[in-house]
């Protein structure tokens, strides 16, 4: 007489391996799927022409010269030269101060200083 088990093994770790590989090839790709839609947007009664603003970039390499626009400064005659400069400038510019890591802190504060001092509030520092 044939007796059946009463305690059948499942064995589910092929399902678990399918399961991982799956899971490891959508949390690959989900980051890459760009989804667009066309849409229309209806007119508004006013209708007003946004000024574009020009971005300025200012680079300190570690020798401690900057680079602006295509003028280069020390760090002692920057601050009197860029109030010059920048009068031909909106404030409401953007402004990114690229420097070189081997810089002392103090030299890159004095630089955002400068450009702060003269009325741009858009200032940021841009990293790698």
């Amino acid at each position: 007489m044939f007796h059946w088990d009463d305690d059948p093994d499942l064995n589910i770790t092929p399902l678990v391996d399918v399961m991982l590989v799956l899971m490891a090839i959508l949390m690959i790709t989900a980051p890459t799927i760009n989804f667009e839609e066309q849409i229309t947007l209806p007119k508004g009664t006013q209708s007003k022409k946004v000024k574009e603003t020009k971005t300025l970039t200012i680079r300190m390499d570690k020798d401690q010269v900057i680079y602006f626009e295509k003028d280069k400064f020390t760090l002692a005659d920057f601050a009197d030269n860029f109030v010059l400069k920048a009068s031909k400038f909106d404030l409401e510019s953007d402004v990114f101060i690229r420097a070189d890591e081997q810089l002392a802190y103090k030299d890159v504060m004095y630089l955002l200083k400068s450009v702060k001092h003269v009325g741009f509030t858009k200032v940021s520092l841009i990293t790698e």
